[in-house]
């Protein structure tokens, strides 16, 4: 039993693929070409072999041969109406046997040559210039023949013989202008056909005696009609309809473009009153004349739909009322009237059988079915595109109709004043249509409590008040193209499943939208003015969460507004990031960031000695620029020497072993106490006499330096120099640190020094060596007057 179920099911998996490739091929293998409108007057030459469909309606081709689509050997459908073809010889299709669908209606075809064409199922012939009908023995061979559209001046029986065995399911038969001069009323009774179209020649009196009540016809449709000269006129089409009484099967009957009179009017209704059509529909309607009040009999009839459609009158002066009453009373299930200018409709007298009403574009008021007890049985009603006012008017009218579930008031000029009380709408009421009116915020609060359906849409809403009607059974609400600004929450509308609120305002719509309607199986709220902001960036995640098919029209529809550089861009492609969007993180990003890079840049500084080369280099600007600011004859006036060295005997070996070198190699002269005190002269008189004759004072600062007593007299005798002469010829070398709490109280010359004035520090690293001797050099560098050495022999 297991192995037989096996097999059945692997026997239905293959089948179905098999079935699925079949179809794919089928709609893959359509191949269509369009030359329609194009002027053409021949057929082309240059078709793809490929072709199943060709349209070549609306030009001016003339013929048709059989080398035109000869190679075209799966071409499936042709259109080749509205053209000027006036004679075709069916053998040109001979090559052609999958043709199904031929149209030549609207051509100049005066005749044609048959040939079996057995797979057609469409064939239009109609809207031709034949005299009668172009019927051949060959057409019944057509099987599957399922659309046959004819045209003729002249009918006879024998001419539909060749195709009575056929059952056609709708036959168009246009009769030429010069139909009526022979005709046969019994031409058509063979035809088998269920539904018969038959166009009577525009413009011509209906004096036909032709009967169309085929006897398989289930569907009749007259165009043409035109009985307007009295008793003679009236008489032909009313035995026409007469006829119609014998003939049980037809149920739909539709006449199309009538002219007649009010009499005939009422007549037409009168007569298919009593046959077995149950649906009738009567539209393009010219009427005239007067209309004299008259009993209706409403007794037997099996009509359960009429259907009215634009209708005008050349008379003003009617007995409406009475017309009202004819329709009111009706007993029927379906009743439309329509674009017949209706300024009013009266309640029936008793209890209705209507079931569904449809008054839609006239010219109704508020006080249409005022107090209707009598449409209790009514199910559904519209009034679309009337003359409506007021919606608490609209509330009182449909109280008493307690089956009512559809309304339709769209299309008028409804508003609601909250100031108005009385809202109690019946309470049968599903489904409402309040589109394309004047209404506003205030509507939600005079709303049916057990709606289901709500159209809103085309309104003048800005917003959905908290405070509304709960409507918990409502599924669909359609608010579009209001002002709206935000997606409604549905903590008012529990039940909601389809939401349409395209084409409004909203900018920042809520992403806590999906978690507050959690039955949302529909949404659709695209062609808004997004503002691509960060807001924004949660509800486009909530969208990427729930299934494509929930948020209609994306991700076309939905594109940002705002700002401009992002204008027209999905929102499917907005992408911002997180860091930009959340403050406190951004603050602390920055903050972190700054706080890393202040660290990076003073452990660099630390370990490159940064403060040190640019401590060098202020001081070596600095002194560049007093330089420059001194004037040149001032200072070479008394100089004799660029520097007077003050060092301790212990700090000896590097004054000697690396200060003079580097200086005097670049003819820097230096004066040094051991070199050049005159002997004789007091050891304070020969540091005044150095300190004057040099351009700078240079202290090599060390432990040592402090210990010295003669190092702080020279120290003393260079600053009191300082004041003295204005100018600014201290050079402080540190050569080791000198910790403040080891300077002597008496130095406090040297600890004020320390603490305002700028100090070289000696280098340990030798890479600093030759910044440090450029600064120094260039802190005493100047031409001077006299020689050295001069000085020194006339000491001597």
């Amino acid at each position: 039993m297991t192995k037989t179920n096996s097999t059945i099911f692997h026997f239905v998996i293959i089948f179905m693929f098999i079935l699925e490739i079949k179809i794919q091929l089928s709609e893959e293998s359509e191949f269509l070409v369009d030359r329609s409108k194009g002027g053409l007057t021949h057929v082309p030459k240059d078709l793809p072999l490929k072709t199943t469909i060709l349209d070549l309606s609306q030009n001016d081709i003339s013929e048709l041969q059989a080398s035109d689509i000869l190679l075209l050997s799966k071409l499936r459908v042709l259109r080749i109406s509205h053209n000027r073809i006036q004679y075709l010889d069916m053998s040109v299709f001979k090559f052609n046997q999958e043709l199904e669908y031929l149209d030549l209606s609207h051509n100049e075809l005066e005749k044609i040559s048959c040939h079996s064409t057995v797979n057609l199922k469409h064939l239009d012939l109609s809207f031709n210039a034949f005299d009668a009908l172009p019927i051949c023995k060959e057409f019944g061979n057509m099987s599957q023949l399922e659309f046959l559209g004819l045209s003729a001046t002249q009918l006879q029986k024998s001419s539909v013989l060749p195709i009575a065995h056929l059952h056609i399911n709708k036959v168009l038969l246009v009769l030429g202008d010069l139909y009526g001069e022979k005709e046969d009323p019994e031409s058509l009774q063979d035809l088998n056909t269920e539904s018969l179209h038959v166009v009577f020649p525009a413009g011509k009196e209906s004096h036909f005696a032709l009967d169309v009540s085929v006897s398989t016809a289930v569907s009749l449709e007259l165009s043409n009609i035109k009985c307007v000269l009295g008793d003679n006129g009236y008489s032909y089409f009313l035995s026409v309809l007469s006829k119609l009484q014998n003939n049980s099967r037809i149920s739909n009957l539709t006449l199309n473009n009538i002219e007649t009179t009010w009499h005939s009017f009422i007549t037409m209704f009168q007569l298919v009153w009593h046959t077995s059509i149950e649906y009738f529909s009567i539209s393009n309607v010219k009427l005239q004349g007067r209309l004299q009040v008259r009993d209706f009999n409403y007794a037997d009839t099996s009509l359960k739909a009429l259907s009215i459609h634009q209708v005008v009158s050349d008379m003003f002066s009617l007995p409406q009322s009475y017309i009202y009453k004819i329709f009111s009373n009706m007993n029927i299930q379906n009743f439309t009237v329509s674009a017949t200018h209706m300024v009013h409709m009266v309640c029936p007298s008793q209890m209705s059988p209507f079931l569904h009403l449809d008054f839609s574009n006239n010219l109704l008021t508020d006080m249409v079915f005022n107090n209707c007890g009598t449409l209790a049985r009514l199910e559904t009603l519209s009034l679309q595109m009337n003359q409506l006012k007021k919606l608490t008017n609209i509330v009182h009218m449909t109280k008493e109709m307690k089956s009512l579930q559809q309304l339709d008031i769209s299309q008028n000029s409804l508003s609601y004043d909250e100031n108005e009380e009385y809202c109690s709408w019946t309470i049968s009421l599903l489904s409402l249509n309040l589109s394309s009116n004047i209404l506003t915020d205030s509507v939600f609060r005079c709303l049916p409590p057990r709606l289901r359906v709500l159209d809103l849409h085309s309104n003048r809403i800005t917003s959905i008040p908290e405070n509304v009607i709960r409507l918990e059974a409502l599924q669909e609400l359609n608010v579009a193209s209001n002002s709206l600004a935000h997606l409604p929450g549905c903590d008012s509308f529990s039940s909601l499943s389809v939401l349409i609120i395209d084409y409004n305002s909203i900018s920042n719509p809520s992403a806590h939208f999906f978690q507050s309607c959690q039955k949302i199986r529909s949404i659709n709220a695209g062609n808004n003015p997004f503002q691509c902001t960060c807001e924004l960036r949660e509800f486009i995640r909530s969208i990427g969460q729930v299934s494509s098919e929930v948020v209609e029209g994306w991700p076309d529809s939905y594109k940002c507004d705002y700002p401009e550089s992002y204008k027209g861009t999905l929102l499917k492609d907005f992408h911002v990031s997180p860091l930009s969007c959340n403050t406190a993180l951004l603050i602390v990003t920055i903050g972190v960031t700054g706080l890393v890079l202040a660290v990076a840049v003073t452990v660099l500084c630390v370990y490159f000695d940064l403060p040190w080369y640019l401590r060098m280099v202020c001081q070596w600007t600095q002194t560049r620029h007093r330089a420059r600011n001194t004037p040149l004859h001032k200072l070479q006036r008394t100089l004799q020497f660029h520097a007077f060295i003050s060092y301790s005997e212990h700090d000896s070996a590097w004054v000697k072993n690396e200060l003079l070198p580097n200086l005097e190699k670049e003819d820097i002269w230096i004066c040094l106490h051991e070199r050049n005190f005159v002997p004789g002269k007091s050891i304070v008189e020969n540091i005044i006499n150095c300190i004057e004759k040099s351009y700078k004072s240079i202290f090599v600062l060390s432990p040592n330096f402090v210990q010295s007593e003669w190092c702080h007299y020279e120290l003393y005798f260079a600053h009191h120099n300082l004041f003295h002469e204005g100018s600014n010829n201290l050079i402080l070398i540190l050569l080791e640190s000198i910790p403040m709490y080891s300077i002597p109280g008496s130095y406090h010359k040297l600890k004020t020094l320390m603490a305002q004035r700028t100090y070289l520090e000696w280098p340990k690293e030798k890479s600093k060596h030759g910044l440090f001797w450029a600064n120094l050099r260039a802190s005493i560098r100047i031409k001077l007057m006299y020689q050295a050495k001069e000085v020194d022999h006339t000491y001597i």
